[in-house]
């Protein structure tokens, strides 16, 4: 018994010696080479500085107060019904449209806000968590789009095709339950000084943890592109996406960078792989989310495997750009 105990407990922690082996390694290359890699955090700083920053912020703050006051639960009323034949919660509606607005990763944080207000269940979360994992707007139309593709009508393009793979797909997975019961729930509105204090302090919370999200891994993501650990996956996808691949696979670790990479290099594929890469998330984008659904009973493996079918679906939906 005590030799089958000290097995499980080593295998229990072996399966922390790849990404600790892999944080060790970030940081001798940090250690070694601040010359190179200090520039690139701050880049990865300037780019959420530049890119996500005014596109998240405001509508944090103001779906936050919508919450706390009661306005999203009233809005959602009317599509009650709706939502239940579809098999989503009587929220969803009024969820995913503020997570619309707001982008990456406020809709996980929605989700996580109605939770821990009692206003879903754990059930509830994990069909809205991929069904509110969308980008907003202002990322994409405008720091992707039209800063840097110089299109904003390939913006609007990838907004659309976004959209609606995630509604999709999410949509798709939900209908076997359409017939589950959905009481609405509701929660008394918080007192507006409070709120308004609380909402500000979330948001701003919300968006600093977004941005040393992007930092770091902007900076794996160089760091991966330096020693070659992305060449693999990268020539693998070569004979597929040409001249993309690289560009590709530096977006499944940061979307952002991602798609600035993807606009550099051009291509007939870019803005398609651009939409699927903003669709998946990457693992930055990922991880943030992680952070708030896994509190909601999410299982990670299931969410990322949703997510990538999404990713798929947006992918074939721009491809008529690449004409």
């Amino acid at each position: 018994m005590k030799a089958r105990s000290v097995t499980k407990k080593f295998a229990g922690r072996a399966k922390y010696a790849p990404p600790c082996a892999m944080l060790a390694a970030m940081g001798i290359a940090l250690a070694c080479a601040p010359e190179r890699y200090v520039p690139v955090c701050f880049e990865g700083i300037a780019l959420w500085a530049e890119c996500v920053l005014p596109a998240l912020f405001p509508f944090m703050v103001i779906t936050m107060l919508l919450i706390h006051l009661g306005g999203a639960q009233a809005a959602a009323r009317p599509f009650e019904r709706t939502c239940g034949f579809l098999g989503l919660p009587a929220a969803a509606a009024a969820i995913f449209v503020m997570a619309a607005f707001s982008g990456y990763p406020a809709g996980s944080r929605i989700v996580c806000e109605y939770r821990e207000r009692g206003l879903i269940t754990d059930a509830d979360a994990q069909r809205l968590a991929p069904l509110c994992s969308v980008s907003g707007p202002l990322f994409i139309t405008g720091s992707v789009g039209q800063n840097m593709f110089g299109d904003k009508a390939a913006g609007a393009y990838m907004l659309a095709a976004h959209l609606i793979s995630v509604a999709a797909v999410s949509v798709l997975l939900c209908l076997p339950g359409r017939h589950r019961d959905e009481r609405p729930r509701t929660a008394p509105a918080a007192a507006g000084g409070g709120a308004l204090y609380d909402c500000f302090c979330s948001a701003a919370l919300s968006v600093i943890v977004a941005g040393a999200f992007i930092c770091f891994f902007y900076t794996a993501a160089c760091m991966a592109a330096d020693f070659n650990l992305l060449l693999p996956l990268s020539t693998l996808l070569q004979p597929l996406l040409g001249e993309c691949s690289a560009a590709f696979c530096r977006g499944l670790v940061e979307a952002t960078g991602g798609c600035a990479a993807l606009a550099a290099c051009g291509g007939t594929l870019a803005v398609p792989l651009a939409g699927a890469v903003i669709t998946f998330g990457g693992a930055s984008i990922i991880m943030q989310q992680l952070c708030y659904l896994t509190k909601c009973g999410v299982k990670p493996a299931k969410f990322i495997l949703v997510k990538a079918a999404q990713s798929a679906v947006c992918f074939v939906l721009l491809l008529p750009a690449a004409a």
